[in-house]
């Protein structure tokens, strides 16, 4: 068994899906950024017991392997995200590490569950209707933690310096899909590029698993006699989402995605939000999300391209990070708990 004494003080419980376990990490890159020391991520399975919202500190939800893995210690700092995580860094806690928790946790956190973390990082638009004031360790960000950090966004532009030599304006075109399940409008998405392609220099384009190969074709039509470049979902290669972010004038986002709309307010360039074939009305929380960002000065709708507005980049990963050292949830020379840790 390793000796955890010498470990990582901080873990991260990562949700095997990347959106929900970029949240965490996010956070967990800043603090090793500003401590210089590692963080710890342990992938985390689950068990069929995952689909009930434990409202209680439990690993019922992990499968057999992940438990005995937290079984044998506890950090002095465990970041998690998502619902079905939250009743394992509630555990975790119970054995003194301290608890920085993204997401709502889904167990009714204006009852009893909100006072079990030292942090529970949730997004303003999850916070809509709630009467101040908060509960106090709740701490609210626009949109949501990523791992999308400046120094990223530096080491990206530099990779993909090639971008440069695209004509400006440069225009970051990020689209995603419906918001449950797969496949977009072609006739909406091939609009949507027809636009973008008639207010840029040159454009540069993802699509996602949820565009579907109909609309990521239209797209590529209306973009085909463009100066720019296209990156579908599955194309061979390195992803150039983060250099076309870093190298962008603007940003035109579909509203669909929180993770990829809160990346895209990291850099400085004005941020437009789509829905091309979307019914806001249909996505309470999303449309809550664009107001947030809208009345924030950080976003505009779509109706407002190609004009250009002052924006500050967001960056609330890093502010968590600075929040969790100044509340002392991290106090300098702990140690990871060791030992055999009795099942619960």
């Amino acid at each position: 068994m390793t000796d955890r004494r010498a470990g990582p003080r901080i873990w991260v419980l990562a949700d095997p899906r990347a959106g929900t376990a970029a949240q965490a990490l996010g956070i967990a890159e800043r603090l090793e950024e500003r401590l210089g020391e590692p963080f710890r991520s342990i992938p985390l399975a689950w068990s069929p017991l995952a689909r009930i919202p434990w409202p209680w500190p439990t690993l019922a939800g992990l499968t057999p392997p992940v438990r005995a893995e937290l079984r044998q210690g506890a950090p002095a700092l465990v970041i998690s995200a998502g619902r079905r995580s939250a009743p394992a860094a509630l555990w975790l806690g119970r054995r003194g590490a301290r608890t920085v928790h993204c997401m709502r946790p889904g167990f009714g956190i204006w009852d009893f569950g909100i006072g079990g973390f030292d942090r529970l990082v949730l997004g303003q638009h999850d916070l809509a209707g709630k009467t101040p004031p908060l509960p106090p360790n709740i701490l609210p960000v626009l949109g949501a933690t990523h791992r999308l950090s400046p120094a990223r966004l530096a080491a990206t532009r530099a990779e993909w310096a090639a971008l440069a030599e695209l004509p400006r304006p440069r225009t970051a075109l990020l689209i995603g899909g419906p918001i449950r399940g797969e496949g977009m409008d072609p006739a909406a998405a091939g609009e949507l590029a027809a636009r973008v392609a008639a207010g840029s220099g040159s454009v540069m384009a993802t699509t996602s698993r949820r565009t579907g190969e109909a609309a990521a074709e239209a797209v590529a039509r209306h973009l085909g006699g463009s100066p720019g470049r296209l990156f579908r979902w599955g194309d061979a290669g390195p992803n150039p989402f983060a250099g076309f972010l870093a190298w962008a004038d603007a940003v035109v986002v579909t509203g669909d995605s929180v993770s990829m709309l809160s990346e895209a307010l990291a850099v400085a360039a004005p941020v437009f939000v789509a829905m091309p074939g979307l019914d806001p009305s249909a996505a309470p929380r999303h449309a809550a999300l664009h107001r947030s960002l809208y009345e924030a000065g950080q976003a505009r709708p779509f109706d407002a391209f190609p004009e250009p507005f002052a924006r500050v980049p967001l960056d609330e990963s890093g502010r968590v990070a600075a929040e969790i050292l100044a509340a002392g949830l991290l106090p300098a020379g702990a140690q990871p708990v060791a030992g055999g840790i009795p099942a619960g």
